[in-house]
């Protein structure tokens, strides 16, 4: 098992993010803003730039956190600027030796219709698209249970999987998604999810996971620090190492910045600290769970 994060949490810029691992003594990074832009947005040159300072730090891109159908991507909408983002991650991903990218499965209305035959066949027809780019690029999809069609219920996330069938394929479960999103099998009103639910139903397909933790307040997710919410992460821990997980455990605090949502955000020197805070307490929870040692 290794520790890793999106560091673009701790600092805009390449420079914050690497000196934020250093200080917690982690090996890698979950790859995301660089500079207020995506990794597979950024210039050649930038690109580059970047290569050569994590190889002058010793530190690894253990994953792509790209926007590749993610929240902001409809279903509604055409789906070329996803497989155009995946293609153009392929060569970044060979030239760092990272394997995983993270992706989603397109936004979709919250409501009955998320349903519907036509919107499940439309999600699995692109699905299979970027799992063929994927193969043929010889790098791992790892979808994550956000606000997407897979992410709506495990029922759904299995589904897509069930229909799709490659190794290429696999699962980052993040602990904190549920605890804010709707589980919309059935009639509304719907319920927010249960993570431990969620993660127990698709851990056999679980290759990398994201940790962030909060509580539901008047309808609204407020983050907490790892262990202190209602996503089940102490739980969640326990039973991975129970079962011998030997994968990525990855921070996203959202407690002094979220990625989507802009209106959040602190002073620098307070989210980095803050990133610090999160990353040794996470040590503290996967020591609780019965990790010794760790990459």
């Amino acid at each position: 098992m290794y520790l890793t994060g999106f560091a673009d949490e701790a600092a805009t810029d390449i420079d914050g993010q690497i000196r934020a691992m250093k200080q917690l003594g982690w090996r890698n990074i979950e790859a995301r803003s660089i500079d207020g832009k995506n990794i597979t947005d950024i210039s050649d040159a930038k690109f580059e730039e970047l290569c050569e300072k994590l190889d002058d730090a010793g530190i690894m891109i253990n994953c792509f956190g790209s926007a590749v159908a993610n929240w902001s991507k409809k279903i509604t909408d055409p789906p070329d600027s996803s497989y155009a983002e995946l293609k153009r991650a392929i060569p970044r991903m060979h030239r760092l030796e990272t394997e995983l990218i993270r992706i989603m499965s397109f936004a979709v209305p919250e409501d009955e219709s998320i349903n519907a035959p036509e919107v499940a066949g439309e999600v699995i027809s692109r699905m299979r698209e970027m799992v063929r780019i994927a193969e043929d690029g010889g790098v791992t999809l790892v979808h994550e249970n956000c606000n997407n069609w897979g992410g709506r219920s495990h029922e759904h996330t299995l589904r897509l999987l069930d229909a799709v069938q490659s190794p290429n394929l696999k699962l980052v479960f993040d602990t904190g998604n549920p605890v804010g999103n709707r589980d919309v099998r059935g009639k509304p009103p719907f319920r927010f999810q249960d993570a431990w639910e969620f993660y127990t139903s698709v851990k056999e397909h679980v290759a990398y996971v994201h940790i962030k933790d909060g509580r539901v307040y008047d309808g609204k997710v407020r983050y907490t620090f790892p262990g202190e919410g209602d996503g089940h992460v102490r739980r969640i821990l326990h039973d991975l190492h129970k079962s011998g997980y030997d994968g990525g455990i990855s921070i996203e605090p959202h407690l002094a910045v979220v990625y989507h949502d802009s209106s959040v955000e602190t002073d620098a020197s307070i989210r980095f600290e803050n990133f610090l805070e999160y990353g040794r307490r996470m040590e503290k929870l996967v020591q609780e769970a019965g990790w010794k040692k760790y990459k």
